[in-house]
């Protein structure tokens, strides 16, 4: 697979700062949704690894992950947190994400290619992709930093909250994080918009004596 098709198109047409974005934790009961942004300066190749960040073992993602931000002209990672989830519901708040990316401080992209097959009105012309993950090098790199950037996020979060088992699930519903919101209930980190299978709230006394 050319996961450089997009690129390099977009690079022979002119364009030099073809941003690719892509977005985790949709699926998960908590912990904000996050999204990154990537620009590779034209014609630059990364290691053949960069792949959809789920098919890759955490091991080579932080590896990848550093090589990413070292060769990469321009990226950023962005988050909308739990509270703006339930305010704007999970679609919204991913691509507000994504386009957080594209606004941040020197990002400047003159074209996107976003993972899937829905983003929002915009100045700046784009292409959505499904599962562009692993079909463009660009997004797949964005991919790869907004899972070591989210994982890295919730494995602090679970020193704090270790009945939950984030430092495993990394906020996805499994039977133990299930199984804990239903003993502990839901904590101010956990989107209340998702049917998380409780109406109540985390106590942190009970939480740590039996965690």
């Amino acid at each position: 697979m050319d996961r450089y098709k997009y690129e390099k198109k977009l690079w022979e047409q002119g364009y030099q700062r073809v941003m690719g974005l892509d977005e985790v934790g949709r699926g998960c009961l908590c912990g904000p949704v996050v999204a990154a942004g990537v620009i590779l300066k034209p014609n630059t190749t990364l290691n053949e690894s960069v792949a959809d960040s789920k098919t890759v073992d955490e091991a080579t993602r932080l590896l990848l992950a550093d090589e990413i931000k070292n060769k990469a002209l321009y990226w950023a990672v962005k988050e909308c947190s739990p509270e703006e989830i339930d305010n704007f519901n999970i679609l919204k708040a991913s691509i507000t994400a994504m386009v957080r990316c594209t606004d941040s401080n020197g990002a400047d992209p003159d074209y996107l290619l976003v993972d899937g097959n829905r983003f929002t009105d915009t100045l700046i012309p784009h292409s959505c992709i499904v599962k562009g993950d692993n079909r463009s090098v660009s997004i797949a790199a964005a991919s790869i930093l907004a899972k070591v950037h989210r994982d890295n996020y919730m494995r602090e979060l679970h020193h704090q909250y270790p009945v939950f088992g984030w430092d495993r699930n990394v906020g996805y519903p499994t039977k133990k994080h299930l199984k804990a919101l239903e003993t502990f209930g839901y904590t101010r980190h956990h989107r209340t918009s998702f049917k998380l299978r409780t109406e109540k709230i985390f106590d942190e006394k009970e939480a740590v004596k039996n965690g």
